[in-house]
């Protein structure tokens, strides 16, 4: 992948209907900021430069990206930029528009930072695409059986180009019927996404500025537009509402548990274990009930870890026991039985 490509995170969400004293995504999702899901995903699928477009409680943002960037000095910094006054999606990249001239020759990834289930391999495959068709734009799209509150992917129905994308309060009828939607993530060639940015305008039901004008735009000058189809439907689940926010974890906390026994980690009942997106479990380790782990864990082989167990950010080495133990940033040597409630820091 090219130096010059880049991504742009849009964060500037207040996110009301959480009712939270932080922006919306800083909200965790298995103890992990939907903000920071989307980084690692951006960062894993190999773009490096990042810029976070920051706006309600910034600082708050910004200071988690000071954090973040201290403690992982080989990944380069992640960037943010303001935004101010939040005028919508097509606003807020282009508060990113000296960040955008700086990666010119290249493509950028636009990015929802409260949607945290975009996988690298989705970015990857839709890059792919994105350069093997020659597009100005691609919009990442999924298919979902109820689409109501999504934008619309409309098509050519000779070319099966994208013809427009429509959001659901500018929708007609006939439009409200597609089920092919909107993610809110593309990737764009980041020359002409400047050439038009500043032609946005907020002429709409919303009176905001839409990123999805860009896409008019480009196909209005005579660029290549298109759709990359995803068949996971996850990549456009986010969160508006505490309850949504149950939903993901939910989510997150089946897809985690069953890749970690389908690499030979038993879990004989699920009951109040939770598993952080970040540990990794050897194979012959049995998970009991009531067990957390969370942070950069990493659990060896032949552990028995439960019941009732707390780990964070510690190392455990093979063939231990931890029955009702609290361990917090510590190292476990391999073949150690800690005896019940032991607290390690």
């Amino acid at each position: 992948m090219p130096d010059q490509n880049c991504a742009v995170i849009l964060a500037a969400g207040e996110g009301k209907r959480m009712k939270s004293n932080r922006p919306k995504v800083l909200s965790p999702v298995l103890f992990k900021p939907m903000l920071q899901w989307v980084i690692d995903s951006a960062q894993s699928a190999g773009v490096e430069s990042i810029c976070v477009v920051a706006g309600y409680m910034h600082e708050k943002v910004e200071e988690y990206l000071a954090g973040f960037n201290a403690s992982c000095p080989d990944r380069p910094n992640v960037l943010h930029v303001l935004q101010k006054e939040r005028k919508g999606t097509g606003h807020a990249v282009m508060m990113a528009a000296d960040f955008l001239s700086s990666h010119r020759g290249g493509n950028v990834l636009i990015l929802n930072g409260d949607a945290p289930f975009v996988t690298p391999a989705v970015i990857r495959e839709a890059l792919d695409d994105h350069v093997q068709s020659g597009n100005s734009v691609t919009v990442i799209s999924a298919a979902l059986d109820d689409p109501t509150g999504y934008g619309r992917i409309v098509r050519d129905p000779e070319t099966h180009f994208i013809r427009a994308i429509v959001e659901q309060k500018d929708a007609d009828p006939e439009t409200l019927s597609i089920r092919e939607i909107n993610s809110g993530a593309f990737w764009f060639k980041t020359d002409d996404l400047l050439e038009i940015l500043s032609r946005i305008n907020n002429h709409n039901a919303q009176g905001e500025y839409y990123l999805t004008d860009a896409v008019r735009l480009l196909i209005e000058a005579g660029k290549k537009a298109n759709a990359h189809i995803t068949g996971d439907a996850r990549t456009v689940l986010g969160a508006n509402d505490c309850l949504q926010l149950n939903a993901l974890n939910s989510i997150a906390r089946e897809q985690i548990l069953c890749a970690h026994m389908a690499e030979g980690v038993e879990i004989p009942c699920r009951d109040g274990i939770i598993i952080g997106p970040d540990v990794t479990i050897g194979s012959g380790t049995c998970i009991l009930p009531g067990t957390i782990l969370q942070g950069k864990t990493t659990v060896g082989c032949g552990c028995i870890l439960g019941p009732n167990t707390y780990v964070r950010d510690s190392q455990i080495g093979d063939c231990v026991t931890l029955n009702s133990v609290h361990c917090d940033g510590s190292t476990i040597e391999p073949g150690q039985s800690i005896a019940p409630f032991t607290v390690l820091k």
